[in-house]
């Protein structure tokens, strides 16, 4: 088992900025690829940035792409997502998820374990 709390979430204006951390315990955290997610009212949940075990690898979808960086520290078992230039459009519940592989995935079906979420708002 793998247990993921996020923190760092709340309100911020256009164009501002956010640093989402998640701390993982239970198992060895370099053993698991990472993803972050984000749901809105209404809408399902989208995929946010992966990383990989080591950090080297990435990936983002269009619309975070150049805004969100997803990086992890090993030493201390906590990813992180820092968000740029942010919209409201990002207003959502970002939770982070767990995979076990070492290999990235943007598929929500490809994660193990997820926490329990906190949210971003994004006020124009």
């Amino acid at each position: 088992q793998v247990q993921l709390v996020e923190s760092g979430g709340g309100l911020v204006q256009a164009g501002g900025s956010l640093r989402l951390s998640c701390a993982a315990s239970g198992r060895t955290f370099s053993n698991y690829a990472m993803g972050w997610f984000r749901q809105a009212p209404g809408k399902e949940r989208e995929f946010v940035a992966a990383i990989n075990w080591s950090g080297r690898n990435t990936y983002y979808p269009d619309s975070v792409k150049g805004r969100f960086t997803i990086s992890r520290d090993n030493a201390k078992n906590t990813v992180y997502l820092q968000m740029n230039s942010l919209k409201p459009e990002d207003t959502a519940v970002y939770y982070c998820a767990a995979r076990s592989s070492s290999n990235i995935s943007a598929g929500q079906s490809g994660y193990d374990y997820w926490g329990q979420g906190t949210q971003v708002t994004v006020s124009s």
